[in-house]
């Protein structure tokens, strides 16, 4: 019988030994698996929760399981003490385990909150010990490239993308995100690249088709961005933020009136887009409605202050410029 068969069987031998002790109260399953006793003075009790500090990663020897029954010792099983030795693999399996989605949870941070150096820590863990295999590599790679990125590391991140996408060269998500990293680093030519890839394989990938249509704007392709605006739109037509963007494009290529009428919807699902209001301004001014202009520029200051940079007065005449996308 091959090695990592016994193991296997060892291993789920010992899992259900396992269980059926605990069921007899024969296993302690220790303070998580224990009903704490009421407060002696019938209150409830109150919890305080400390902040949150960051546990030290373990390491993860890819040895570690036949490490862990050498230490228990064949000896033990041949002498026929099955149940000790059934429950030590399992205990030994099960901190294994545990100690792998410690790690693997620091990589992922799923909920945001993990310090990108132990994310970086984290990801370098998973791949250098062989934990993660095959084309799920990429996942760990992006966001091990994601972290470098943010820490302001462009080589290794960029590294980290090409190997990723080198592993899964049809995952939409993974050249979306590597274009990100390009059109960051001003490289639009390589960002276009990868977006158009991107959409190519998943066309309705609403975030690749909204950065393409930005770096069109910004080219002067106004058909091309109005056409992946289009279709973003009508890929998730309640968010108010591609209506205002679509109608920001019609105002740089001076089509006001669709313009005014993307900005307004763009308000009415988001009353507190203030630049939705501000780009809506701009339309009207060159529409000849003035007053209309000059509400909407008003309430786009009062909403986000930083726009009043963007307004220049002289007299009773106001001078727009648009600020960028």
């Amino acid at each position: 019988m091959p090695p990592a068969t016994f193991r296997r069987m060892l291993v789920l031998a010992a899992a259900a030994f396992l269980a059926a002790m605990t069921a007899r109260g024969q296993v302690n399953p220790g303070p998580t698996g224990q009903t704490p006793a009421p407060p002696a003075n019938g209150k409830p009790e109150v919890t305080v929760t400390a902040p949150r500090v960051d546990r030290t990663l373990p390491a993860l020897p890819p040895d570690r399981f036949t490490n862990c029954l050498d230490q228990i010792g064949l000896d033990t099983f041949e002498r026929g003490k099955l149940s000790d030795f059934f429950v030590q693999a399992s205990i030994c399996e099960f901190q294994l385990d545990r100690e792998k989605h410690i790690v693997i949870e620091a990589c992922l941070n799923g909920d945001g909150k993990a310090a990108t150096p132990r994310i970086i820590q984290a990801c370098t863990e998973l791949l250098d010990k062989g934990i993660i295999h095959g084309n799920w590599r990429s996942y760990v790679l992006a966001n091990r490239a994601g972290a470098y990125f943010s820490q302001g590391d462009q080589v290794r991140a960029l590294e980290d993308y090409d190997a990723a996408v080198k592993l899964a060269p049809h995952n939409a998500e993974l050249l979306y995100n590597r274009g990100v990293f390009h059109a960051a680093q001003a490289d639009d030519d390589a960002a276009l690249r990868d977006f158009d890839a991107a959409i190519g394989i998943d066309a309705k990938l609403v975030p690749a088709l909204r950065q393409r249509a930005k770096i069109y704007q910004a080219r002067g392709n106004f058909d091309g961005a109005l056409a992946d605006y289009s279709a973003a739109i009508r890929l998730q037509p309640k968010m108010a933020a591609l209506w205002s963007e679509r109608g920001y494009v019609c105002l740089r290529h001076h089509d006001y009136a669709s313009a005014v009428k993307d900005e307004a919807e763009a308000i009415r699902l988001d009353p507190k887009l203030a630049r939705a209001y501000y780009f809506r301004g701009a339309a009207l001014g060159d529409l000849g409605d003035s007053r209309g202009a000059i509400n909407d520029i008003t309430t786009a200051v009062q909403l986000d202050p930083a726009l009043d940079q963007y307004v220049k007065s002289s007299g009773k005449t106001a001078f727009l410029t648009l600020p960028p996308l």
